[in-house]
């Protein structure tokens, strides 16, 4: 423990005033870096730890410790089917893992029942969220692609839809829709060569409009397979209600009534008929973590806010909620903070470096009763950070266990150093903002700013973490 103080102080020495890898980073860049021992308040370099950044996906390290201290390791989320006099009821919780086979499984129950036809009409109950279906502050021109899919009460397939778009001869493009996907996407994007497209400065771009129709336009260089397209729904409850009438077609059910999107007015009692459950909040988290889902911490956020305040989620008395709850259950006071969402995608969250590092020590303090560091990605090994430029080699691979965190103009991490025994030995926060590097004129490969400084930094947290003790 000696040596490793020893070395902690010199490192800190060395850098408190100038810390050599930010030199690699463009100018004007900002940037927030923390690296401390667990067992201590000892930092081998804490600078700027206490000005507001964007935490971007880092932010879903407070959404999973707040999940875990609130709902337990036991919360999963439930869809209900459920009768009501004539009247049949689907109860969505925001489920960010339902799937059109899970929806169709509920039906397939009532029809194993006995019943063929619903005399009335199907409700749609999305009145387990309220507010806007996304945060403040995401940006308008992401809003089609699948990581930015709203978070909604009623979600299916992820609120993500999947197409491909062919490039043609005569110079036009074709787009290609499953049938079974109740959307239209239409496309007067023209085929172009790459040099074509670079003379012209000409992508491929996207226009959302009602009733979930998509058009794409501008240009799209010539290619012998179909480009693959994901796209984010613009109206799950829509996208939703059309695919339980495809369903109940299939499975030669019919209904008098209507499908309606809402709660019935009528809120006498119902009778239980079926239910789904998603997967347990380890296992939601896990995927959150590693993959970095943006639609699991978004509907976890509007989750704890119905949970906490006992009254439909919302981002807002989510977000408010993940502040109170760790304040009151692990003391992490998060006033400063400007949080939005749960999932980090706005640019308007805020918070500091220092805020993390309390985050990130309660959660290896408690990590033998919460078990989250275990559902970080790895460096070089699983998850965003399976290919990460930085960490893919050796020494850094396997040496790190972190949650990532990148907007435009933005690459964070926060995580553990892990001793020679595969332990966290100490925290890191790398919070980098406004990092505009330039471009290579003569188009030749060059390693980026950010990879040259992540290298350094983190062979410094490797360095603090793995220091050999004095006999």
């Amino acid at each position: 423990m000696r040596s490793l103080l020893l070395v902690c102080c010199l490192l800190f020495s060395q850098f408190s005033l100038a810390y050599s890898p930010t030199s690699h980073l463009p100018n004007g860049s900002r940037s927030s870096l923390i690296i401390q021992s667990l067992s201590s308040d000892n930092a081998v370099i804490k600078q700027d730890s206490s000005s507001l950044y964007p935490p971007a996906s880092t932010l879903k390290l407070l959404t999973a410790l707040a999940t875990k201290l609130e709902l337990g390791d036991d919360f999963y989320f439930p869809t209900t089917l459920e009768r009501s006099g004539r009247d049949l009821i689907i109860r969505f919780s925001g489920d960010p893992t339902l799937t059109r086979t899970h929806l169709k499984q509920l039906f397939i129950r009532l029809k194993q029942m006995g019943t063929h036809s619903i005399d009335g009409n199907l409700w749609l109950d999305n009145s387990a969220f309220t507010g806007y279906p996304r945060a403040v502050g995401w940006p308008w021109d992401i809003l089609g692609v699948c990581y930015s899919a709203p978070s909604t009460a009623i979600t299916l397939d992820g609120n993500c839809i999947q197409a491909s778009i062919y490039t043609q001869t005569n110079g036009s493009t074709r787009v290609h829709v499953p049938q079974h996907q109740p959307i239209t996407v239409s496309s007067n994007a023209t085929t172009v060569s790459k040099a074509g497209q670079k003379a012209t400065q000409c992508d491929l771009e996207l226009q959302t409009y009602d009733n979930n129709r998509y058009a794409l336009s501008g240009c799209l260089v010539s290619r012998t397979k179909p480009l693959p397209l994901k796209f984010a729904l613009q109206q799950p409850e829509l996208y939703t209600q059309a695919l339980i009438t495809q369903i109940l077609h299939e499975l030669n059910m019919t209904i008098s009534g209507d499908i309606f999107i809402g709660a019935p007015a009528n809120k006498g009692s119902s009778e239980f008929i079926a239910e789904h459950r998603s997967e347990k909040l380890p296992q939601l988290l896990d995927i959150m973590l590693k993959k970095s889902n943006n639609l699991i911490a978004d509907n976890l956020t509007k989750t704890l806010g119905a949970h906490f305040f006992v009254q439909p989620g919302s981002f807002g008395n989510g977000t408010q909620a993940i502040k109170q709850i760790l304040f009151a259950k692990a003391g992490i006071d998060l006033t400063d903070a400007q949080l939005v969402d749960g999932s980090g995608l706005s640019r308007n969250n805020r918070i500091t470096a220092s805020d993390m590092s309390h985050v990130l020590h309660y959660i290896w303090e408690n990590d033998q009763q919460l078990n989250l560091i275990k559902l970080m990605p790895v460096a070089g090994k699983n998850g965003t950070l399976k290919y990460r430029s930085s960490m893919r080699k050796n020494p850094i691979s396997d040496q790190l266990i972190a949650k990532s965190g990148s907007l435009y103009g933005t690459y964070n991490m926060a995580g553990y150093g892990l001793n020679k025994n595969g332990q966290p030995e100490t925290m890191f926060i790398q919070f980098v903002s406004d990092y505009f590097p330039s471009k290579s004129g003569d188009g030749k490969p060059v390693t980026a700013p950010i990879t040259l400084f992540e290298q350094e930094f983190y062979r410094d947290v490797l360095k603090a973490s793995q220091a050999k003790p004095k006999k």
